[in-house]
């Protein structure tokens, strides 16, 4: 918590260096770097990870070839604020995102936060941001506002408005309307968008309302790659935030499910595919010249039955017996742990698999190291520069990390479990809406909960609090606990606005039905900071 303390790596560098077996990885020549944000996925979605999962043998090579982090965890169970910590190093209660924004939201990603795609810009790199966006679109809280140099994608989720080939949902949702033709067995419901088409953006303009998703994959690889040749071209370093709109609720597969893959297969086959296609024109460079970080920014969306990904071991078992969800929303394993590799050939060790606890928070302090750019000032961070584990030399990560509330249980954003080496303490528990259409209540616990993941992975049973190991890892448990709370309480903390209007709401031209694009337009309903122009 707070300002990243004295990692082993600002010890163990110095030592190295001295006796000639190191040499500063930050050369004359700065890395380029392509994260990549996969959305809802689960931690068994990976074959390298879950030996029950056929579909992604380009990720499981990628594995093979760097480093495999299998405790590697999301700043929170849902999609905004996953993603503003991912860009900030802070939690939500830091950088005031604590829920979702919506398609009418006026507010964002608070200004005051520095991005990393700030940050790298200012240190000279060419940043770009491709795929879903979620952290505020209207006016100053675009991605082009934000640090980034270009945007193309949808500015939130893919299911957040109506298509005229909608994706995979359950229930399924009915098609955008359409002038002069009546859907007369359309049904309703309150969780569909079907007044206003879902937008595809490049910087800020609109270039298709609604989205045909059935391009989208082969569109963002596309933009991936030549973002990449651009930058290459002048010579620039280069930052690739790529988020894609991959697993969530699957796109329309580009070909019919094979026998025993399903939808969700399919779609998860898809995704690997991109992924490859960005890796290799990342290679295309040289290889060793491009870090490339994949994971998710949360646990499946179990709601959805089988079009939701696998959890792997991760299942929250306690929980599952009380009714509801174990993953995305809740603060269960299968909520936050997701698959993360890294791969930097020459840099980072092939075929390893790293026990570190590490967080999505720490891409951020990382890869600002890496490139030799300082931290913002006048702030605290939850993220760790953790080059040291990249490299191999080391694998410890964080002692404590902090799990809020993502809207399963309690208020939305505070802290309710806390993870301390192997043990997890629950101070709120709850279930998000499972598949069979339960949730689990909230329950507060005085003295909290704790479990042993080191034997317990499945959250199963609870440590008895009468029982030794309970009594000696409580007090440790209670002072982090408390020390995580002050520190935040002492911090340059944000506000996001969650305030919403309708002239928020991305429209290509308000006189078409759904918004459609027809004709270069101006929206009216937009202020002039955001300058939307329809193609």
């Amino acid at each position: 918590m707070g300002t990243p303390p004295l990692s082993p790596w600002a010890v163990l560098v110095p030592t190295l260096v001295l006796v000639g077996l190191w040499a500063p990885c930050v050369v004359s020549r700065q890395p380029n770097f392509i994260v990549i944000l996969a959305d809802d996925v689960g931690w068994g979605d990976l074959g390298a990870n879950w030996a029950e999962t056929k579909e992604t043998p380009h990720l499981d090579r990628l594995a093979a070839e760097g480093t495999r982090f299998v405790d590697f965890h999301s700043a929170a169970s849902t999609c905004s604020p996953s993603r503003a910590s991912l860009l900030t190093g802070r939690l939500g209660l830091r950088n005031g995102v604590t829920h979702n924004f919506a398609i009418s939201s006026l507010g964002g990603l608070p200004r005051n936060e520095t991005t990393l795609a700030e940050v790298l810009r200012e240190a000279g790199y060419s940043t770009g941001a491709i795929g879903k966006w979620h952290l505020g679109h209207h006016g100053h809280h675009h991605p082009t506002s934000r640090g980034f140099d270009y945007y193309y994608g949808i500015p939130y989720s893919h299911d957040m408005g109506c298509t005229d080939t909608p994706g995979y949902n359950l229930p399924p949702c009915p098609l955008c309307d359409k002038p002069g033709v009546v859907f007369p067995s359309r049904v309703m419901r309150k969780d569909c968008y079907t007044e206003v088409a879902l937008p595809l953006m490049e910087n800020i303009t609109i270039v298709q309302q609604p989205v045909e998703l059935g391009s989208l994959a082969r569109r963002y690889a596309e933009e991936a790659e030549r973002f990449i040749q651009r930058a290459s071209a002048k010579g620039q370093p280069f930052f690739l935030y790529l988020a894609l709109a991959h697993m969530h609720v699957p796109l329309v597969p580009p070909l019919p499910p094979g026998p025993g893959r399903g939808v969700y297969g399919a779609s998860l086959g898809e995704m690997d595919a991109l992924v490859a296609r960005v890796k290799e024109a990342a290679d295309s460079l040289g290889r060793g010249s491009t870090l490339l970080w994949f994971t998710g920014d949360n646990g499946p969306w179990a709601q959805k039955c089988e079009l939701a990904g696998r959890l792997g071991p991760f299942v929250g078992a306690w929980q599952r017996q009380r009714g509801g969800s174990s993953a995305k929303q809740t603060t269960w394993e299968g909520g936050h742990r997701v698959p993360a590799l890294v791969y930097w050939p020459g840099r980072v060790p092939a075929g390893r698999t790293s026990q570190a606890l590490l967080s999505i928070l720490d891409i951020f302090p990382t890869l600002a190291a890496l490139a030799g750019a300082a931290l913002p000032p006048n702030r605290r961070f939850d993220g760790l520069d953790v080059s040291p584990v990249l490299f191999g030399w080391s694998d410890v990560g964080h002692k404590v990390l902090l799990h809020p509330n993502s809207g399963a249980a309690g208020k939305v954003g505070e802290v309710e479990a806390l993870r301390l080496h192997q043990y997890k303490a629950f101070y709120t528990t709850g279930g998000g809406l499972a598949c069979d259409g339960s949730t689990g209540p909230a329950q507060q616990h005085h003295p909290p909960l704790i479990f042993n993941l080191a034997r317990d992975i499945q959250e199963q049973q609870p440590l008895d609090v009468a029982s030794r190991e309970y009594q000696a890892v409580l007090p440790a448990i209670s002072r982090a606990y408390a020390q995580a709370l002050q520190d935040i309480a002492a911090d340059n903390v944000s506000v996001a606005d969650y305030s919403q209007d309708p002239a928020a709401i991305p429209c290509c031209n308000v006189q078409h039905v759904g918004c459609r694009c027809h004709g270069a337009t101006r929206d009216p309903h937009m202020e002039s900071t955001t300058p939307w122009l329809c193609v």
